[in-house]
């Protein structure tokens, strides 16, 4: 039988890791226990590992097998701590974030083998696709170096990954965009068409939420103006080519800040950036990114 460790019962250095991470430790918890549950339905052990002799105590590694950045490293710790409670050690662990190559060993953990390998695969879901979130949100901030534009993601997130992933973002150098649809408001082309204006829909916000933040989706220059006049300092450019995103730069003249998104790829990313604008939004650094490569080992005897 797994541990099944209690909140209470992990490591309080952990714990306040991810507070100070932004993320809440309770909901990590439970998210993991909820990916153990898929694996050990109502409270089985690991059939395959159950009926291995005892195997004993071991090492092992969880290293690179890419070059790129590491994220989600605490989130492991928590499977193999829940697995295995007291019973395991970590005797090294890369600070998230850490940009890493083939081979570089970004977690070791000892404890009973049985436990490692019931935990393994849990721990390494949460690593390699927060990894590819953190990878492919640096080779964006790569891309846009030297130029006065961030990278944003968007809320094109998966179901309940939502924090974690925007955590694995901020790991790979990129900014938070709102995360729901109550912390911050965002006029685009549906609510434009309800409201009968883009003007008239960006005012309907403003009175139905005084103080909130407003971000407004344009698709044209014209609409460009029209906002702008109506105060408002958070814009959307939508879909534009570089010369008009530009151009758009050009008329706000920083009335408000800029953001870029739509069509958007990495190869033309610093064009885009050398406009001028504050932002560029990538829904693909969340909802369609490759899992980083990384691999367990035991080490030999």
């Amino acid at each position: 039988m797994i541990a099944r460790t209690p909140l209470a019962d992990l490591p309080a250095a952990l714990v306040a890791e991810l507070r100070e991470a932004g993320l809440d430790p309770e909901a990590v918890h439970a998210h993991v226990a909820l990916a153990f549950e898929e694996d050990l339905p109502g409270g089985a052990d690991d059939a395959t590992s159950a009926a291995m002799p005892d195997m004993g105590r071991a090492v092992a590694d969880v290293a690179s097998r890419e070059t790129g950045v590491v994220a989600g490293l605490a989130i492991a710790e928590l499977a193999f701590r829940y697995v295995l409670g007291d019973d395991v050690t970590i005797a090294h662990r890369a600070p998230d974030g850490s940009r890493v190559a083939p081979g570089n060993v970004v977690l070791t953990v000892e404890g009973p083998v049985r436990g490692v390998l019931t935990a393994e695969r849990t721990a390494l879901n949460f690593a390699s696709h927060l990894s590819g979130v953190a990878t492919a949100t640096a080779a964006w901030v790569d891309a846009l170096e030297g130029t006065r534009a961030r990278v944003l993601d968007t809320r094109k997130t998966l179901p309940g990954w939502r924090a974690l992933q925007k955590y694995a973002v901020r790991c790979g150098g990129g900014l938070n965009h709102r995360f729901s649809l109550v912390d911050r408001a965002m006029v685009k082309d549906n609510h434009v068409v309800a409201a009968g204006g883009v003007v008239e829909a960006y005012r309907r916000v403003l009175a139905a939420s005084p103080g909130l933040r407003v971000e407004v989706e344009v698709t044209t220059l014209e609409e460009l103006d029209a906002v702008l006049e109506a105060g408002c300092t958070e814009v959307l450019l939508d879909n534009m080519e570089p010369a008009t995103l530009a151009e758009a730069v050009r008329r706000t003249a920083g009335r408000a800040s800029l953001e870029a998104s739509g069509g958007l790829t990495l190869e033309r990313a610093r064009v885009v950036a050398e406009t001028g604008v504050d932002f560029i939004s990538v829904g693909a650094l969340t909802h369609s990114v490759r899992v980083f490569d990384l691999g367990l080992d035991f080490r030999e005897h």
